[in-house]
């Protein structure tokens, strides 16, 4: 089909997709129009007509358990801003305001005292006399703001509030543009001049003057980012296009990491992905994008907004948020959404539709001349494989956004993953057992390279080696998907490689290549018969027996070739009750638990460090002390 002008390159179903979008979002804005006409009492009255139609149409069964989970979840829905959020689990907040050099005026948020601790008298890095700790960073995603960090319905499942809480001084930045940075030197935010910005002045702007102000106000060398989302893909190029920042930050923990999605299937988003950028201006306008949103949230009752968002979600992306509690998601979606720039969304589009982690492009509009070929003019790539700065992936199973072998090739070879399978993109912050599967990942990457690392005295310029990379994947129990001392010359990647691939590798390798049965068989270690390793050719590696030896199996693969899943293992075991072993916690099979106990087997709570499922070990507190 010939290339047409302005749209672009459409099937007939696209070009149908595109115009309903248009239509919905024609639609929507008249409706706001006549939303922000409308006096306060007639918004009041859709809001509690819409609240009593829900109640209405509610079960008894329902409202019960709505009723119970209220209290706390309306008192985190309601909070007004970061601050109030922390206060109201006891946690004192401080505020910062960092200008970039291209004079937008950032937010950003600190904790620095642990919940309980005298912030009238203590001083945390703050010069001789105050308490030193290390730093730790988190950034948020794609239209949100740091509340999402903090607006959840139970203390232990707040990241933050548990890393202040272990005695790192934490801090939370804003991209430019949202609730906490709607302000610069230059220019207004009625101005679209306000808004001309994508990715690229984040990572060329935001987060190196971010993290620049943090070291400089703590007086610290280094710092641990942890990113979400966006977040993420922000740190990636960041470090990819600044070497000095690989000195600055000693460990990068990306949290559902976002670099080059593997696309969407929704007909309305695809053809959006398609189309030229100037569709996408037109429809959006060249300032903020989905800014109706807060219209929406004021004159909907907040379980039928939660609604909404849950059908939205699942319509656009397939997360049906199954891992977040009902009463979570009216605790937390009132603070979802925040301001940002379309041009950044036009930016993800492009990404998707080159499947390049590249640089904005600005001539995208001219597809029709002769200069747009590839051979006369390429986008600029972030160059992420020259990271120096160990990179710690945690990715979910379930999450349509995340292709983790595609990321794997545009990453350096000392990146390690991991992942939870059942998990979609949103659980990684307010998911029900996120403090179980997902914390104690953070925790011992922080405390290796972080902690004890810079306590031995190694020096604070990590260019992560391939020893240190091995001796995380000992203490971490589970087989990562970066490298061993046995691989020292190859990616586990690289097809042409002489070394034994290892079963988590050839696994991530399934959905791309056949793989012959033949030369399988199970080979079981002398200490325990649930933890069976792969043979091939009589040979098996020696990343399999040190994987194993750490009490980290992989599952086995029988004869037929097909593999018989921890998780199907787990599912067939029954899980001895609290009261026979006290309180038990899911962990990972890491240096904490002691090599002498044998692991019982649980059917909940499951983290992985391959492309496959590993059952966590539930460790008796009384034997494991």
């Amino acid at each position: 089909m010939a290339r047409v002008p302005f749209i672009g390159r459409l099937f007939w179903r696209e070009y149908l997709a595109l115009l309903g979008s248009l239509i919905l979002v024609a639609f929507e804005a008249f409706i706001r129009v006549i939303t922000l006409g409308l006096p306060q009492p007639i918004i009041r009255l859709c809001y509690n007509t819409s609240r009593r139609l829900f109640n209405s149409l509610s079960s008894t069964k329902s409202k019960q358990a709505r009723a119970q989970n209220k209290t706390i979840s309306h008192s985190v829905a309601t909070c007004s801003d970061f601050t109030e959020l922390c206060a109201l689990f006891g946690y004192y907040a401080e505020e910062h305001i960092v200008q970039t050099g291209d004079g937008y005026l950032l937010g950003v948020h600190r904790l620095p005292f642990a919940k309980g601790e005298d912030y009238d008298h203590a001083r945390t890095n703050a010069g001789p006399g105050s308490t030193s700790k290390p730093v730790v960073y988190l950034h948020h995603g794609l239209l949100m703001n740091s509340e999402v960090w903090v607006c959840l319905t139970e203390e232990e499942r707040c990241l933050p509030f548990a890393l202040v809480n272990q005695g790192y001084d934490v801090w939370l930045g804003n991209n430019r543009g949202n609730k906490y940075s709607k302000k610069s030197v230059h220019c207004s935010p009625t101005s679209p001049r306000f808004w001309n910005f994508s990715m690229d002045e984040f990572a060329f702007h935001d987060i190196p003057d971010t993290i620049d102000y943090i070291l400089q106000t703590t007086s610290q060398p280094t710092l641990s980012y942890i990113g979400f989302s966006q977040g993420t893909a922000q740190a990636f190029a960041t470090l990819s296009i600044h070497p000095g920042m690989n000195d600055k930050v000693n460990l990068f923990i990306a949290l559902a990491p976002a670099m080059s999605p593997a696309g969407l299937n929704n007909g309305i988003v695809d053809s959006l992905v398609k189309s030229s950028p100037d569709v996408l201006f037109l429809t959006f306008g060249r300032k903020s994008i989905l800014s109706s949103a807060t219209m929406w949230q004021s004159i909907l009752y907040p379980p039928i907004f939660v609604r909404l968002i849950d059908m939205s979600l699942g319509f656009l992306f397939a997360w049906y948020s199954k891992n977040i509690s009902a009463h979570q998601k009216l605790a937390a979606y009132p603070h979802l959404y925040s301001f940002t720039s379309t041009k950044s969304v036009v930016h993800w589009f492009q990404i998707i539709r080159n499947k390049s982690f590249q640089m904005y492009d600005d001539d995208s509009s001219n597809a029709m001349s002769i200069g747009s070929s590839s051979r006369y003019y390429k986008v600029a790539k972030f160059p992420t494989r020259n990271i120096k700065t160990p990179i710690v992936l945690v990715y979910g199973g379930s999450d349509s956004l995340v292709d983790i072998r595609v990321m794997l090739k545009e990453l350096p070879k000392h990146t390690m993953a991991f992942e939870i399978p059942h998990f979609e993109h949103l659980d990684f912050l307010w998911a029900q057992e996120v403090d179980k599967l997902v914390f104690p990942h953070v925790f011992e990457a922080l405390r290796h390279f972080a902690v004890e690392r810079e306590n031995a005295g190694t020096p604070r310029s990590l260019a992560l080696t391939l020893t240190n990379t091995a001796h995380y994947h000992r203490r971490q129990g589970s087989g990562s998907v970066g490298w061993s001392e046995d691989e020292a010359s190859y990616s586990d990647l690289d097809q042409t490689s002489p070394v034994i691939k290892s079963f988590a590798q050839r696994q991530r390798e399934r959905p791309y290549t056949t793989r012959s049965p033949a030369n399988a068989s199970m080979v079981a270690l002398p200490w325990s018969e649930k933890r069976p390793v792969v043979e091939v050719n009589g040979q098996a590696s020696a990343e399999q027996l040190s994987a194993s030896a750490n009490g980290s199996g992989a599952g086995a693969v029988d004869k037929t070739g097909e593999s018989n899943s921890d998780l199907d293992i787990a599912e067939k075991t029954i899980r001895p009750p609290s009261s026979q072993g006290g309180d038990r916690r899911s962990v990972s099979g890491s240096s904490s638990a002691s090599p002498l106990v044998h692991p019982k087997f649980g059917s909940k709570g499951i983290s992985v460090g391959t492309a496959r499922p590993s059952v966590v070990a539930t460790v008796n507190p009384d034997l494991s002390s």
